[in-house]
């Protein structure tokens, strides 16, 4: 792929069309974006934006937990991608002032991998665990243990000679995060303390956090160009930053380096972001469902098939910010596009169709 600040003009404007800007995952393969995420996050409460009664009963929690001189109680995030679970998991950390040890569901393969993590925490550690709804059912049921009474119980040997060990664990917290909380074994779920849904943030807060992620990646933004951002980033904070990004290198390119309103609306208009945030994979699925079945209801498996998109996907990346704008809904019968859908990707329908929306 082209590197995004190399080659001309015309190479780098390329680049920005061909990225799907708002895809609310992390880019595996783009270390300096990792970087620049990283450095956009904030630190403690008093520079997290949004989430305020998520924070406030977080706060209530810290400050008994501080006073007793114990650990945070186990935090269960979810919701969907790019909302600020893995930010909030370090603001945590930063506010009890201990470490946190960062892994995934997918990553922890055998028990023995969950040993060794937990064998290397000490007293009031954090371990967050991303996508804690893949966890093995195996790894699972040792994270039972460790969770409820600090304890790790390992088998020693095998066959008739094999002997269960029970071993001591440092007194830490678990926070998990999800964005299929449907996904998550009764057990697991019943193990934590505090449970929390991260909401889709309002227009007003996108503004802030663009005009903050600007100050900080010393870029000069105008008012009405982060206003015209937040209306487009689908009300999360990690696509805010994507596209601010995005934009700050077509004014780099273009103009001067100040993000103004013209080269904002240049730059949406090139990665193809229409007024509502969405792009053509959106439109693509909104589409799909229409041209192949009008105002009827689909199923998730047969979407999947119309756009090549895998169900999960479908799940997790289109479907929230869809529904939340009123363009899709579900029902017992499967998905189907509302009339407000139909009407933004200009197609007709019919008067059944006006009814049930």
């Amino acid at each position: 792929m082209l590197e995004p600040n190399t080659g001309s003009i015309d190479d780098i404007l390329t680049y920005m069309a061909i990225e799907r800007i708002i895809d609310t995952s992390l880019h595996d393969d783009d270390d300096s974006e990792d970087i620049i995420e990283v450095s956009l996050r904030p630190k403690d409460f008093s520079e997290y934006i949004g989430q305020d009664r998520l924070k406030n009963n977080l706060k209530l929690a810290i400050d008994a937990a501080k006073k007793r001189g114990d650990p945070i109680d186990h935090v269960l995030l979810y919701g969907p991608p790019g909302l600020g679970k893995t930010t909030m998991a370090n603001v945590i950390a930063n506010e009890m002032g201990k470490s946190i040890r960062v892994t995934s569901g997918p990553s922890i393969e055998r028990a023995g991998d969950l040993a060794s993590i937990l064998t290397n925490l000490s007293d009031g550690d954090i371990l967050f665990i991303d996508e804690i709804h893949r966890l093995g059912r195996t790894v699972e049921e040792v994270l039972y243990s460790a969770m409820e009474d600090f304890k790790l119980d390992i088998m020693i040997g095998k066959g008739p000679a094999a002997r269960s060990v029970r071993l001591d664990l440092p007194k830490f917290t678990v926070i998990g995060a999800t964005t299929r909380t449907g996904a998550l074994s009764a057990p697991l779920r019943d193990r934590f303390g505090l449970i929390h849904r991260l909401e889709f943030y309002n227009t007003d807060e996108i503004t802030k956090i663009i005009i903050r992620a600007a100050n900080i990646l010393e870029s000069k933004i105008e008012p009405e160009a982060a206003k015209i951002l937040s209306t487009r980033a689908r009300l999360t904070p990690r696509i805010a930053n994507r596209l601010l990004k995005r934009v700050r290198d077509y004014a780099d390119v273009n103009g001067d380096g100040i993000i103004d309103v013209a080269s904002t609306k240049a730059a949406l208009k090139l990665l193809e972001i229409d007024d509502l945030g969405l792009d053509p994979g959106d439109r693509n699925l909104l589409n799909s469902i229409i041209d192949n079945y009008g105002s009827n209801t689909v199923g998730l498996n047969t979407i999947s098939a119309l756009t090549g998109d895998e169900a999960t996907t479908i799940e997790d990346f289109y479907e929230p910010y869809l529904m939340q704008i009123g363009f899709i809904e579900r029902t017992p019968r499967g998905r189907r596009v509302t009339a407000k859908g139909h009407q933004h990707v200009g197609k007709k329908t019919d008067e059944k169709q006006q009814k049930l929306v």
